[in-house]
C-alpha cells in the first residue's frame, strides 16, 4: 500500500522550459525566439551532465552554480555568451519556474487521500523554496528534501535514503515520481514503485531498474496510489 508520494522537482512539477519561453516573449527579445528551444534543451542537458559528472567525481557543488554552469555553456553554444541582460533575466525567472497545469489538482487529490507528499530534489533549498512558494504549492506538500542534506547529487542512493528517513516507512510504501527516466529507474532499483512522467514520449533507459508506471502526465498518479 503506498502511503508516501515523492516527486522530483524540475522538469517532473515545474516546466524548465518556463524561464526561456517567457523571456522570447518579452517585448524586444523577438531574436532570442530562434534560439530558446535549443538553449532550454542544451541548458537542462548540461545541467543534468554537470551534476552526474560531479556526483561520480566527488566535487559537489550547490545546484544553483550547475543551473549557472549549465546556461553558460548554452548561450555559448548559440553564440550568445555576451549578452550578460539575457542571462541575468533567465536566470531570475528560474527561480520562478511555474508548476504543470494539473499539478495543483493532483496535489490536492492526494492530500485528500491522506497521502504524504514531499519533494525529492537535487536543488538547492533556496531555489525550492522560491519554486514552491511561486507556484503556490507550500500548503500542499509535507515537506521538501534538498540534496544538500547529503552532499551529492542523484542517482546516489543516499539521496532516496532520505525519503525513509523523513517519513519512517518501508521504500514498498513509497511512490517516487519523476520525469527523468534515469531518476525513475534509479530509484526502481532502489526498491521504491516508480513512476515516468514522460512527457515527450522518449523510449526507456537501458539501465538496471525500469519505471513501474509510465505517464503521459501526472494526472493519473491520485489513481494509482488508491487502486
Amino acid at each position: 500500500m503506498i502511503t508516501t508520494c515523492i516527486f522530483d522537482a524540475y522538469g517532473t512539477l515545474f516546466d524548465v522550459a518556463a524561464a526561456a519561453r517567457q523571456v522570447a516573449a518579452e517585448p524586444g527579445r523577438e531574436d532570442f525566439a530562434n534560439h530558446w528551444p535549443a538553449i532550454s534543451e542544451k541548458w537542462r542537458q548540461k545541467q543534468l551532465q554537470y551534476s552526474w559528472l560531479r556526483a561520480i567525481t566527488g566535487d559537489h557543488t550547490d545546484f544553483w552554480t550547475v543551473t549557472q554552469d549549465g546556461l553558460d555553456w548554452a548561450l555559448e553554444a548559440q553564440g550568445l555568451a555576451g549578452d550578460t541582460a539575457l542571462r541575468d533575466r533567465l536566470l531570475a525567472l528560474y527561480w520562478q519556474l511555474s508548476a504543470f497545469p494539473e499539478v495543483p489538482a493532483m496535489l490536492t487529490d492526494l492530500k485528500a487521500a491522506g497521502m504524504n507528499t514531499a519533494i525529492l530534489s537535487n536543488g538547492s533549498p533556496e531555489m525550492l523554496s522560491g519554486a514552491v512558494q511561486s507556484a503556490g504549492l507550500s500548503e500542499l506538500l509535507d515537506d521538501v528534501l534538498s540534496v544538500e542534506s547529503v552532499g551529492i547529487f542523484k542517482p546516489a542512493p543516499q539521496v532516496y535514503d532520505m525519503v525513509i528517513q523523513r517519513f519512517g516507512c518501508a521504500k514498498s510504501h513509497v511512490l517516487f515520481v519523476s520525469s527523468n527516466g534515469w531518476d525513475a529507474g534509479a530509484a526502481a532499483a532502489y526498491g521504491f514503485e516508480t513512476a515516468w512522467v514522460n512527457r515527450a514520449g522518449d523510449p526507456v533507459d537501458r539501465l538496471p531498474g525500469r519505471p513501474h508506471h509510465v505517464l503521459k502526465d501526472l494526472t493519473a498518479i491520485p489513481a494509482l496510489v488508491t487502486r
